[in-house]
C-alpha cells in the first residue's frame, strides 16, 4: 500500500518486453513524430509567410498546427526514450507535468475545432457579416479563449487528480500519464470527486459537439442551395477537411474517456490513446492540404523556394488585416 506522498515515480505501459520489438516501436514512433513535426511546421511556415493566407480560417489553422506540435511532443518523446533505453519509469513530477500538458493541449484543440466550425458557418451562411463577426480582434479573443479554457481545465484536473491518495501501486496502464489509469491507482472511496468533474466535463464536451453538428447542418443546407456545381465543390473542399478532423478527434477521445469500464482493456486503451494523441497531429496537415488549393499553392512556393518569407509576416494582427 502506498500513497501519493511516498510515490516518487510511475511505471508506464510498454507494448512488449521483447527488445527487438521495442526498437521497432521506437523507429515507428520516431518516423511518426518526424512526419508530424514536418507536416505541421510546413503549414505554420506557409500560413505565416503567405499574405494570401492571412485570413481567419488560416489563422485558426495556424493555431491548430501549433497545438498539434505540442500535443505529439508531450507524449511521444518520453515513450520513444523508454523504448530506446528499455525502461518504463517517469518521475512523479514528470507525470503531473505530462498530464497537465496533455489535458491543456487536447481541450484547447477541441475548443479551437469548435471555433473553426463557427468560422465556416459564418463564412458560408452569413458571408456579409463575416468581416464583422470574425475580425482581427474577435479572432484573437476566440483563440485566447480556447487556450485559456484548456489551461484552466488542465490545472483543475491535474491538481485534483494528484491530490488523491494512491493506494494501488504505481503502474500506469498507459504509454503516457492520463486521468483514467491514474484514477485506477487511487483508493476506491477517494476518486468520486474527480469522476464527478469528468462527468461535468463530458457535458461541456457534448455541448461543443452539438454546436459543431448544428453548424454543419446549417452549412450543408446552405451548400445544397448553391446553384453552381463548382461553387458547391469549392465550399465542400473548405469544410470537409475540418469535418474529418473533428470526427477523428471526437470519436477517439470520447471512446477513450467515456467507454464502459467493462470494456476497459489495456491494449484497447493504448490504441485509443494513440488514436487521439498521435494520429490527429500526424494526419491533420495531410487532411487540410489535400483538398485546399490555396494551401497547396503556398506549400509549393515554400518548398520550391519561389516564395521567401518577409520579416513582418509574423507581426500580430493589425486593423484591417489578419496576420498570424
Amino acid at each position: 500500500m502506498s500513497n501519493g506522498s511516498s510515490i516518487t515515480q510511475f511505471l508506464l505501459l510498454v507494448f512488449t518486453d521483447t527488445r527487438d520489438l521495442q526498437l521497432l516501436h521506437f523507429w515507428l514512433f520516431l518516423g511518426t513524430y518526424l512526419a508530424a513535426l514536418l507536416g505541421n511546421s510546413l503549414i505554420i511556415a506557409a500560413i505565416a509567410c503567405d499574405q494570401h493566407l492571412h485570413t481567419p480560417m488560416y489563422f485558426f489553422l495556424f493555431k491548430l498546427s501549433l497545438l498539434d506540435l505540442g500535443s505529439i511532443s508531450t507524449t511521444l518523446p518520453k515513450s520513444m526514450a523508454n523504448y530506446l533505453w528499455d525502461t518504463r519509469t517517469i518521475s512523479y513530477a514528470g507525470c503531473a507535468i505530462q498530464l497537465f500538458f496533455v489535458l491543456f493541449l487536447v481541450i484547447a484543440e477541441y475548443s479551437l475545432l469548435t471555433i473553426m466550425s463557427y468560422d465556416r458557418y459564418v463564412a458560408i451562411c452569413k458571408p456579409l457579416h463575416y468581416g464583422t463577426l470574425l475580425g482581427s480582434r474577435a479572432c484573437v479573443h476566440m483563440a485566447a479563449a480556447a487556450w485559456g479554457s484548456g489551461f484552466l481545465y488542465a490545472l483543475l484536473h491535474t491538481a485534483n487528480t494528484f491530490s488523491l491518495p494512491l493506494c494501488k501501486g504505481n503502474a500506469v496502464d498507459q504509454i503516457f500519464c492520463e486521468i483514467p489509469p491514474i484514477l485506477k491507482l487511487s483508493c476506491s472511496h477517494s476518486y468520486q470527486r474527480e469522476t464527478e468533474l469528468l462527468t461535468f466535463s463530458a457535458f461541456l464536451f457534448l455541448g461543443c459537439f452539438v454546436f459543431i453538428v448544428l453548424s454543419y447542418v446549417q452549412i450543408f443546407r446552405a451548400v445544397l442551395k448553391i446553384p453552381s456545381e463548382q461553387g458547391r465543390h469549392k465550399t465542400f473542399s473548405m469544410c470537409l477537411p475540418h469535418l474529418v478532423v473533428v470526427s477523428l478527434f471526437v470519436s477517439t477521445a470520447t471512446f477513450a474517456y467515456l467507454k464502459p469500464p467493462s470494456i476497459s482493456l489495456p491494449a484497447l486503451d493504448l490504441v485509443m490513446a494513440v488514436a487521439y494523441t498521435v494520429v490527429p497531429p500526424t494526419l491533420n496537415p495531410l487532411i487540410y492540404s489535400m483538398r485546399n488549393q490555396e494551401l497547396k499553392d503556398a506549400l509549393r512556393k515554400l518548398m520550391t523556394g519561389f516564395f521567401s518569407a518577409t520579416t513582418g509576416c509574423l507581426l500580430p494582427p493589425t486593423k484591417g488585416s489578419l496576420c498570424v
